[in-house]
């Protein structure tokens, strides 16, 4: 019998901080203490258990803890790994807006939206700054299931675009990306919430992502990974899949995490850092809007990731997300700012030494300049003008 073949869900159930047990059956979003969910350690896949006659993160059904019979799905997954020499370096970016909605986001959500439509789901409940949203908007729309978005007023146009045209109800909240989820989370209340930040099954689909990476360097992890944070769901997610990994005995050890994310919302790295948050004063608006997140729901289990793959994490000042938007899009990645942010933070740990070129390093671009129009335009006329006061001056 080939994986393709094989239909036994794998067993698992859902647990709290205060260590808590839930079944996967309960509706429950997060645990009686208040803290987030996680599901239970999975078994770590053999290569033999892929379905390799399916090509999307569904390929990995064996270690996924929704049904596959039952999947809501459009094809996410199965990204490009690009090798590109960078800083006189070769490294791999791995190309997430080749996802349906050109997000990485699309990808937890296929497993959130399956495991909610599999009990029953008529309305969902989501709040992003944009990315998630329109994952949720197109998964509801796939599943027959109505989506309403929260976002906040400063999010893109293209963004909150894509979501209405799959047909979801947008309400706009002033203040910052805490506020939007302070009222979603009111709202919850009424309609059961889909949240990319805070529901298991979220963290599920992200997984799949090392998964491919695994498979890609034939069933070998890289030595390094790379990654912009918001909330982040792409640390958890590639430390729950590389454990897995390691406790099946499939690799020898973790890849190292090294998280990057803006100056002034750097919530994760300064506490991997151990700097205080707060001490950096006033929030700034950022171009990487994705990652502007001040008080990320899974905060020390993020931390805990990048410091149980021995890890590293950086605040990125502004100018230098905005060198790396141009970078990238000179060697043709149109990727919007907030994954430049993960450009920024490999140029600097190869300048300072702790990614060396006789590693295999992953860099994950997780979503397409193009939903983010307005901003990509203001790094550019930027530029462009900087460049003309330069040839004005000589």
């Amino acid at each position: 019998m080939n994986a393709g073949q094989r239909s036994a869900l794998v067993t698992a159930d859902m647990y709290d901080r205060s260590g808590k047990r839930y079944s996967l059956n309960d509706p429950r979003w997060r645990g009686e203490d208040g803290s987030p969910l996680a599901v239970s350690t999975l078994p770590g896949l053999r290569p033999e258990q892929i379905d390799t006659a399916e090509r999307s993160l569904w390929r990995y059904h064996a270690t996924l803890p929704v049904p596959a019979a039952r999947r809501v799905s459009l094809g996410e997954g199965c990204t490009p790994m690009v090798p590109v020499v960078w800083a006189g370096q070769r490294v791999h970016f791995k190309l997430e807006w080749f996802n349906p909605t050109s997000s990485f986001k699309d990808r937890g959500v296929s497993v959130m939206m399956s495991h909610l439509a599999a009990h029953g789901a008529a309305r969902v409940l989501e709040d992003s700054s944009g990315n998630g949203g329109a994952a949720v908007a197109a998964y509801a729309a796939a599943a027959g299931i109505r989506a309403k978005i929260i976002v906040p007023a400063s999010t893109s146009a293209a963004k909150i675009l894509q979501a209405r045209a799959c047909g979801a109800e947008i309400e706009f909240v002033s203040g910052t990306r805490d506020e939007v989820s302070d009222e979603a989370i009111r709202q919850s209340e009424q309609i059961p919430y889909a949240s990319h930040n805070w529901h298991p099954m979220f963290i599920q689909g992200t997984k799949t992502i090392a998964y491919e990476m695994w498979e890609s360097l034939d069933f070998t992890a890289p030595d390094n990974v790379v990654l912009v944070a918001g909330a982040g769901s792409n640390i958890i997610g590639c430390d729950v899949a590389f454990g897995e990994l390691l406790d099946a005995g499939q690799i020898d050890r973790r890849p190292r995490l090294f998280v990057g994310q803006p100056e002034h919302w750097a919530t994760i790295a300064d506490t991997f850092n151990g700097i205080d948050p707060a001490g950096r004063g006033e929030r700034v608006p950022t171009i990487a809007e994705g990652a502007s997140i001040a008080h990320p729901v899974r905060l020390p289990e993020a931390v805990d990731a990048i410091r149980r793959s021995d890890g590293a994490a950086y605040a990125v000042p502004e100018a230098e997300i905005h060198a790396a938007v141009r970078a990238l899009s000179a060697r043709g990645l149109y990727a919007e700012p907030t994954s430049s942010v993960a450009a920024a933070t490999l140029d600097h740990f190869i300048a300072i030494g702790e990614i060396a070129p006789d590693e295999t390093t992953v860099v994950v671009l997780t979503g397409a300049g193009l939903k983010s129009a307005e901003k990509m335009a203001a790094v550019f006329a930027e530029h462009d003008d900087c460049a003309h006061e330069s040839n004005s001056a000589r």
